[in-house]
């Protein structure tokens, strides 16, 4: 008896070993868009002394999360995906004004099949309904946009800086699209995911931003949302 314990046992294990390897079936990941803000991507800014093209503060192109969510995806699904990605931090500024089909449409048309947006951490703070509202309904907007594009699967992350009041709306804008909402919350309040607590950075705002622990920590919670 023991013995078939033991077997049935392993083949629980190789079973989820398989299923841990592999994409959830309605997930396509040939072409993936990133829209995010300065942790998804940020061009050379020497007066804040950052003189990279990529997600803020990495350390290099391959470790920010948008390139180690790509390359693991490209390990599950066994080709690598094309990808796109934009700043969309004027969205999170002006959420009553964007105009999402001029700004977006390059994106639009590249058709993704699989969207990830990372936002939220420029939206100004949400202290009355009136603000509230307005991000959930520029949201909605958003992510029907997407929707329409192709009918995309969605992936939505909590802030990285944490926020009770946006993280809530985010959530609730990524269920009514049918999205996939990923909760990172805890890696804000972990000191060890900063930059700062990596290397020197002058600037507090760029020390604030995700190093190369955080980055990873980021991709590895948005990769098994999608295994």
């Amino acid at each position: 008896m023991r013995s078939l314990a033991l077997v049935l046992s392993l083949i629980s294990f190789c079973a989820g070993e398989q299923q841990a390897g592999k994409l959830r079936p309605e997930i396509k990941a040939d072409r993936v868009l990133f829209l995010g803000n300065s942790i998804t991507r940020h061009g050379p800014a020497p007066k804040i002394g950052w003189n990279d093209d990529w997600g803020m503060a990495a350390t290099a192109l391959e470790k920010d999360f948008v390139h180690l969510v790509a390359s693991g995806l490209g390990e599950l699904a066994g080709k690598k995906p094309e990808i796109m990605l934009k700043n969309i931090a004027d969205f999170e500024r002006g959420l009553g004004t964007y105009d999402i089909a001029a700004n977006l449409k390059s994106e639009l048309a590249f058709k993704p099949t699989l969207v990830i947006v990372a936002i939220g951490e420029n939206v100004a703070a949400l202290q009355t309904e009136e603000a509230k509202a307005q991000f959930k309904a520029g949201l909605q907007k958003l992510l029907d946009a997407l929707k329409n594009s192709g009918r995309p699967s969605l992936i939505v992350r909590s802030c990285f800086w944490p926020d009770q009041t946006k993280d809530e709306i985010l959530r609730q804008a990524c269920a009514a699209a049918g999205g996939t909402f990923v909760d990172i919350a805890a890696l804000g309040k972990d000191e060890s995911n900063y930059a700062r607590s990596e290397r020197k950075i002058e600037h507090a705002g760029v020390a604030a931003h995700p190093g190369d622990k955080g980055m990873k920590a980021i991709a590895d919670a948005i990769l098994s949302a999608l295994k």
